[in-house]
């Protein structure tokens, strides 16, 4: 009896407490949940932030295993050297001064932000973290967490864009650039080339105004690293014996195949980072639906990129080129970019396949033009970024005429003002290594270490 009575009190006081429990959750104010709602968000946008960009980071690997493997032997540990080189330089001048260009006081409408020194953790940041007063830090976490996410984390998700940039010169200039020289080049490009044409666009600037869309950067990221990279080929010019007086083009098989598709495979998977982390938010439904409909379209368009490369391949090339075929990948990557967000998959399919054809005829353009680009990163990242960015007005929102004047004037910029800095370096301190050094490669001349020791390092005959 006594335990009967026991446990028909503890029931009651079960009943009583869920009871409060619920009288609290009815009288709480909606201001309570709003606000925890908002706190969520907070930390579901910098975690996706720093994710995402942990993820575009890593395409810095993938961008240094195709830039190695394309090259000779005698040239592979410098493009290691150069592709972290860059990443590190690419971090510094954006903390320093890029973002501050890009996103700092722009005006609307305007051309760039402001021109201070460093960027960093807010005030109200900071007191949340090391304020002592109960009542401060509570102000602050409101404030911090009415920015929608947190300071640095945004800056680490723009700065990786940044590097991604200056991996697409790498590229195209191996085998025959110095090493300070192009790291020179890559300060500039990072510090104010690139903040500038981001101030312009992501920043709220005179393209933003007119409508310009570019979702991830097909045209911001892809193909101002093209012009770039073209302005340098031009005045570096080519390397030795590429292209012979008799019309004849000599071939440079890359010396690690597979090492140049574990890289293709890299990017890949980082653009998933690279698309999926431009919806910049992760803060409910609608969020996480236009999160799986990006990366289906980065997949679907990249495939598509691959197929018919390989199909036009043959009777543009002679061959079945696997190197056009890995390019392709990327380009349908690249063009996909302006808008993955696309809700008619098909079109993804469309754009990726086209953007894979673009990089095939454009190899054969530069051979025509003899301009040599050691992994096609023109092709890739220029025209293939131009296509997608165009492409916008036929599924992704964009107005033919806006895009096509924002592919020209991004492409105007970037190309007079890389070309102008390539030239004073080339008058200065000079762009190009030796003929002795490059008849003996850029390892042993400029580091003293080759890249695969057991091979002995022969110059080769012209």
């Amino acid at each position: 009896m006594l335990f009967r009575d026991l446990i028909q009190r503890c029931f009651r006081i079960r009943c009583l407490a869920a009871l409060g429990v619920v009288g609290i959750l009815v009288i709480l104010p909606v201001e309570a949940y709003a606000a925890l709602n908002d706190e969520t968000q907070f930390v579901l946008n910098s975690f996706s932030f720093l994710v995402w960009g942990a993820l575009v980071m890593w395409m810095c690997a993938g961008f240094t295993m195709l830039e190695s493997g394309s090259v000779r032997t005698k040239n592979a540990s410098v493009i290691c050297l150069k592709n972290i080189g860059l990443y590190a330089i690419a971090g510094l001048m954006f903390y320093f001064i890029g973002y501050n260009i890009m996103y700092v006081n722009v005006p609307e409408g305007g051309w760039f932000g402001s021109l201070s020194l460093f960027y960093g953790t807010t005030p109200d940041e900071m007191t949340l973290l090391t304020g002592e007063d109960a009542a401060a830090k509570a102000a602050a976490s409101a404030a911090v967490i009415e920015n929608g996410h947190s300071k640095m984390s945004d800056w680490f998700f723009q700065m990786v864009f940044v590097a991604t940039t200056a991996s697409i010169v790498s590229g195209a200039l191996a085998e025959r650039v110095k090493l300070w020289s192009f790291f020179v080049f890559i300060t500039v490009l990072t510090a104010i080339i690139y903040p500038i044409v981001g101030a312009w666009t992501w920043g709220g600037g005179w393209l933003s105004a007119m409508g310009f869309k570019d979702f991830a950067g097909s045209t911001i990221v892809h193909s101002t690293g093209g012009w770039a990279a073209l302005a340098g080929a031009l005045v570096v010019g080519a390397r030795k014996g590429k292209f012979r007086a008799d019309g004849s083009i000599k071939t440079t098989p890359p010396s690690n195949v597979p090492v140049v598709t574990l890289g293709v495979f890299i990017l890949w998977l980082g653009w998933f980072g690279f698309n999926g982390g431009s919806q910049l938010a992760l803060g409910g439904v609608a969020d996480a639906v236009a999160l799986s409909n990006i990366l289906a379209n980065t997949n679907l368009a990249a495939a598509a990129g691959v197929m018919v490369a390989i199909a036009l391949s043959r009777p543009l090339l002679g061959r079945v080129d696997l190197l056009a075929s890995l390019n392709g990948a990327i380009g349908g990557l690249v063009s996909i970019t302006a808008s993955p967000d696309i809700t008619e998959h098909y079109w993804a399919v469309i754009i990726g396949g086209v953007g894979g054809g673009v990089v095939v005829i454009g190899l054969k353009i530069l051979d025509w033009l003899k301009i040599d680009d050691v992994v096609g990163a023109v092709p890739a990242h220029l025209f293939a970024g131009i296509w997608g960015t165009l492409a916008t007005s036929i599924a992704g929102g964009g107005n033919f005429l806006v895009q096509l004047i924002g592919v020209a004037a991004i492409g105007t910029f970037v190309f007079v003002t890389s070309w102008v800095i390539w030239t004073v370096i080339k008058l200065t301190v000079g762009a190009r290594v030796t003929p002795e050094t490059e008849d003996l490669g850029q390892d042993v001349a400029e580091l003293g270490i080759e890249a695969y020791p057991e091979f002995v390092v022969i110059p080769e005959e012209n």
